[in-house]
């Protein structure tokens, strides 16, 4: 009787979960289709070169802050529990720190800082675009830092150290040949999850006055009815992609390098 009511109470959380997030999404699809004929709006959104300009700028930006973000966390969270596992909860504390402080606040700050004399990256457009992958680095830490950080404590990156070292690898190529081989998973799911980070966001880029995806979709909404919808399903829809990218690329984990202690 118990694990039947377990049962129950579980099946009633997950259609609650189901309906949390499938009836907005459902009334969208139903609010973008009002238009004659059906798909209009997915027409003139396609249609639009301001759509593919700015998907394809928060595109550039997305990847390039993955491969800032990856840079800057593999090697920090992979020393860290190899050598100082006591500073891990140092790091995570700064890594938690985009939760507290508002990104608002994150801009203003870069702007203030970095409008004027001895570094104005805000006068070029290729210093604000540099501000826009900063902030984002900072805004991607909580989740590419804990994918990251569930990835190296699966394997065990002592012996996979200690033999490479053994055979004369550099700490180069220790982690570029030998660790993030195993983090692949890990990496692909912290990648996907900045990428989407970075195409919904809306505050950094429109106080640096970036041409990104969030921003346009803002801008959208104040003189389209039924495109901004259909927009907002096309975001979703590529975001789904990414994900099923991850299921695929990572179905196959069984070639990654480990080796096991001596018991």
């Amino acid at each position: 009787m118990r694990r039947r009511r377990a049962g129950i109470a579980w099946w009633l959380v997950f259609l609650l979960g189901v309906l949390y997030f499938v009836l907005p999404l459902y009334a969208t699809v139903v609010f973008s289709l009002k238009p004659k004929p059906a798909f209009s709006a997915y027409a003139q959104a396609l249609s639009d070169p301001m759509f593919y300009e700015s998907l394809g700028y928060s595109m550039i930006v997305g990847f390039i802050t993955i491969f800032a973000s990856l840079a800057l966390i593999v090697p920090t969270a992979y020393w860290v529990q190899l050598r100082v596992p006591r500073a891990r909860s140092a790091v995570e504390f700064v890594t938690l720190l985009p939760f507290v402080i508002p990104a608002v606040v994150l801009v203003f700050g870069l702007i203030r800082v970095y409008s004027q004399p001895p570094v104005p990256l805000t006068h070029t457009d290729i210093g604000s675009t540099f501000l826009l992958t900063a902030g984002y680095v900072v805004l991607s830490l909580p989740y590419m830092y804990r994918a990251v950080d569930a990835g190296l404590r699966a394997i065990d990156i002592r012996s996979l150290t200690e033999a490479a070292q053994s055979m004369g690898a550099s700490w180069f190529t220790i982690i570029v040949r030998i660790i993030l081989p195993n983090l692949r998973v890990a990496l692909l799911s912290g990648a996907f999850l900045t990428l989407a980070i970075v195409i919904g966001e809306f505050t950094i880029a429109s106080f640096l006055a970036r041409p990104a995806f969030g921003p346009y979709l803002n801008l959208l909404s104040g003189y389209e009815v039924y495109q901004p919808a259909a927009v907002a399903i096309i975001s979703f829809g590529l975001t789904w992609l990414a994900m099923i990218g991850i299921a695929f690329v990572g179905r196959d984990t069984r070639n990654r390098i480990e080796i096991g202690g001596a018991h």
